[in-house]
């Protein structure tokens, strides 16, 4: 069913069960851990302390009699399948009594510890989890359909979550140490990794995991599942990428800006040439011509830093025909509005921001940060006649996710930005189980970008700006 066949059918609220279980142990590939989802399992993360005594012995043993420097050529399979049965020998030598579920589970949590992320193995492979946060070794959150839960999941202590966290950064190339105790990493999935150590982590190593999904969603996911937009407004926004109207994406953390980010960038025509430039890197474009580039921190003697200012004035001279930035956040937002200003329509970004009006000040900021000393009325010229769209998404109480109102920037009335709303949304109360209601809604304004529309051969319904038609 096409976007316009949906705007005949108001939208109605669904719901979605909670997915808590996690793989049952079995011999099977890590990595296909996360394409399977989970099935119930006990017990599914908690242990004795005998058995995680037993399982430190075996896994030091195990570190041991396995040849390091052979293991990087092996398939994961064959790793598996070693160390399964190294592990069924290891058993028979020691005396602790275990029984089948147990010597399962056992052979298990040591292939996530030798080839995986150990004790998280279980919550990666599930995938209902969207962040994973470890406060400590001994508490570890994690968020399920926008509501967070306690797990029972834990490491063995401090020294063992240290290692997990080593071991990720090491992949791909970083470092966490005393004299550089924090770092933001990638995983090769996508997951983007913050982790903290002492001295500046007061209470022990500290690490967050946000989690992509594999596949990325759709429009129509955004309709019909997660109920965060109508088809109208669904119809305007595709249209606005293909029109090569510049967009910016508003909203606070975890409200879904990269979401929307990379469903709109699938409305870009194929023909043409995207760059991306990110702090780390979240897009998942499927356009056949996507130039990635990603900012690089300063090495260990404060040299080789590589901002998103650089890499914005490099894109210019790539032949883009449209420049992407994951997120702005400083004084690349004056070559990034100026790239807008100069025949590179159609660029999209994000910002942090509450509402619309506040995101425009936080560009007027960053403006400022890049040392031009330009006037107030000149910066806010630049950013009116820069920016067409501001859409704005919000992260409600319930952990649901809308877009909770399309403005368009209509120009200049002396030294004010001028902003018109398109769509709304209007929230009415708050359910027994803590559930937002409400409804969106057009606002009835025509937006002056329809012409562009049309100019690009491109012909909206009139019922779509119809402020009669409420959507729940």
């Amino acid at each position: 069913m096409s976007l316009r066949d949906l705007l005949a059918t108001p939208a109605t609220r669904g719901s979605k069960p909670v997915l808590q279980a996690v793989p049952e142990p079995e011999d099977r590939p890590i990595a296909a851990a996360a394409e399977t989802p989970p099935t119930p399992a006990a017990p599914l993360y908690g242990h004795s302390a005998a058995y995680l005594a037993l399982r430190g012995r075996i896994h030091a043993k195990l570190l041991e009699r396995f040849d390091l420097a052979v293991l990087g050529s092996l398939s994961t399979q064959t790793l598996q399948q070693e160390i399964a049965t190294m592990t069924e020998r290891l058993l028979e030598e020691d005396p602790e009594a275990i029984n089948d579920l147990e010597r399962k589970l056992l052979i298990r949590d040591i292939q996530h510890e030798m080839l995986g992320f150990g004790p998280l193995e279980l919550l990666m492979a599930d995938p209902a989890v969207s962040d994973i946060l470890v406060n400590r070794h001994d508490q570890i959150y994690v968020e399920r359909h926008g509501r967070l839960e306690l797990t029972p999941v834990v490491f063995t202590d401090e020294k063992h979550l240290l290692r997990i966290i080593d071991k990720i950064v090491s992949r791909i190339g970083r470092r966490i140490d005393e004299s550089s105790p924090m770092v933001d990493a990638r995983l090769p999935d996508g997951s983007r990794v913050n982790a903290v150590i002492p001295p500046v982590a007061l209470d022990g190593p500290m690490m967050s995991i946000r989690r992509f999904a594999r596949t990325p969603l759709r429009m129509e996911n955004l309709i019909d599942d997660l109920k965060s937009l109508t088809p109208g407004m669904a119809l305007v926004l595709e249209a606005l990428a293909k029109a090569k109207v510049n967009m910016v994406i508003s909203g606070g953390t975890g409200a879904g800006k990269t979401t929307l980010l990379n469903i709109l960038s699938g409305f870009i025509p194929a023909a043409e040439r995207v760059v991306t430039i990110e702090d780390a890197a979240e897009l998942q474009l499927q356009q056949p011509h996507v130039v990635r580039m990603e900012t690089r921190p300063p090495n260990i003697e404060g040299r080789g830093e590589i901002t998103q200012r650089s890499l914005v004035r490099n894109a210019l001279r790539m032949r883009p025909d449209r420049i992407i930035i994951g997120e702005v956040r400083g004084a690349e937002a004056v070559d990034m509005l100026q790239a807008m200003n100069t025949g590179h329509e159609g660029s999209l970004t994000t910002i942090h921001a509450n509402t619309p009006r506040d995101s425009l000040a936080r560009l007027e900021n960053m403006v400022g940060m890049a040392g031009m000393n330009l006037p107030h009325q000149a910066a806010r010229q630049q950013i009116a006649s820069a920016i067409t769209v501001i859409v704005q998404v919000l992260r409600l109480t319930d952990g649901k996710r809308k877009i909770t109102s399309i403005q368009e920037i209509t120009g200049m009335e002396g030294d004010i930005v001028t902003m018109q709303e398109i769509f709304a949304f209007t929230q009415t109360g708050v359910g027994k189980e803590g559930d937002v209601q409400g409804y969106f809604h057009a606002t009835g304004v025509r937006p002056k970008f329809v012409d562009r529309f049309l100019g690009q051969g491109i012909v909206l319904p009139e019922s779509v700006f119809d402020p009669e038609r409420h959507y729940q």
